[in-house]
C-alpha cells in the first residue's frame, strides 16, 4: 500500500473545512439525497470512501443504528476529527487511512454491499479515476451498490461559470472530464451495470450529480445500462 502524500489535502486550516464545504457546496442538499438513495438498512455493510471528517458515515450511522459502516481516507489529521466527531455522537464506525486505489485490498473480504463516493473523483486524472472504480468494483459484494455524488456534467453556461472556481483549486486537466460527463461511462468501464445519473444539484461551484450503479451477481452477464435520456431529479437553489 502507498504511503507518499499524494491526494488533494483538506484546507489548511482544517476546523474551517466543514463550513467552506457546506456553504459551497449545499452540502445539506446533496448528502441528504444522496442518504436517500443509499437507503441504509440495519444488516447494510456500508462503506464510505474519502469520508473526510466523518459528516455522511454520521448520517448514516443516525439513519440505521444497527448498520456496519467502515470509512477510508488518506488524510490522518482529517481521519482523526472523523474519530472525534464520531465518538461524540455514538457512532461505531472503523476507520481506516487508505487511497481510491487501496480500497479493493482495504475491505477484501469484508462483505461491502454499498460503497459511497463523495466529491473525490473531481480531484483525480482519468487514469486514477479507472483504477479507482476498479478497485472500488472489486471491493464491493456481487449485487452490491455504488453511490457517487461529484461534479458532473456541467449543463449550463451559468453552472459551468461557477464551476470554474473549482478548476482554479484543481486543475483544469483532472476537472475537465468530470464536466464533460464522464463518470458513468468509466463506471460501466469498470464492469458495473444498471449505471445510471440520479439527481443534478445545482451549487455556487457548479452542479453536483448523483450516480448509481451495481456490480452484476454473475460476471460476465448481459449489462442493463439503463436510459441516459430518462428524466433527472434536479434540486433547485
Amino acid at each position: 500500500m502507498t504511503t507518499e502524500r499524494d491526494f488533494v489535502p483538506a484546507l489548511r486550516w482544517l476546523w474551517a473545512y466543514d463550513l467552506v464545504t457546506a456553504a459551497d457546496t449545499r452540502e445539506h442538499a446533496w448528502r441528504g439525497a444522496l442518504l436517500r438513495q443509499v437507503d441504509p438498512q440495519p444488516s447494510d455493510i456500508i462503506a464510505d470512501i474519502g469520508c473526510g471528517t466523518g459528516t455522511f458515515l454520521a448520517m448514516l450511522g443516525r439513519t440505521a443504528k444497527s448498520a456496519k459502516l467502515l470509512g477510508i481516507d488518506p488524510d490522518e489529521r482529517i481521519l482523526r476529527r472523523a474519530r472525534r466527531k464520531l465518538d461524540a455522537a455514538r457512532i461505531a464506525a472503523t476507520l481506516e487511512r487508505g487511497y481510491l486505489r487501496d480500497v479493493g485490498a482495504l475491505l477484501a473480504g469484508a462483505g461491502v454491499n454499498k460503497i459511497a463516493l463523495s466529491l473525490v473523483l473531481h480531484h483525480l486524472s482519468v487514469r486514477e479515476k479507472r483504477e479507482g472504480l476498479a478497485s472500488i468494483y472489486s471491493a464491493v459484494s456481487p449485487g452490491g451498490e455504488l453511490h457517487i455524488a461529484d461534479f458532473g456534467l456541467q449543463r449550463t453556461k451559468v453552472m459551468l461559470g461557477l464551476f470554474r472556481m473549482v478548476q482554479l483549486l484543481d486543475g483544469r486537466e483532472n476537472t475537465q472530464p468530470n464536466a464533460d460527463g464522464i463518470l458513468p461511462s468509466l463506471m460501466e468501464e469498470a464492469g458495473f451495470e444498471q449505471v445510471q445519473e440520479t439527481a443534478v444539484i445545482p451549487t455556487l461551484s457548479g452542479s453536483i450529480s448523483l450516480y448509481k450503479a451495481v456490480r452484476p451477481r454473475t460476471e460476465g452477464a448481459c449489462r442493463n445500462i439503463v436510459d441516459p435520456t430518462q428524466a433527472l431529479l434536479w434540486i433547485d437553489l
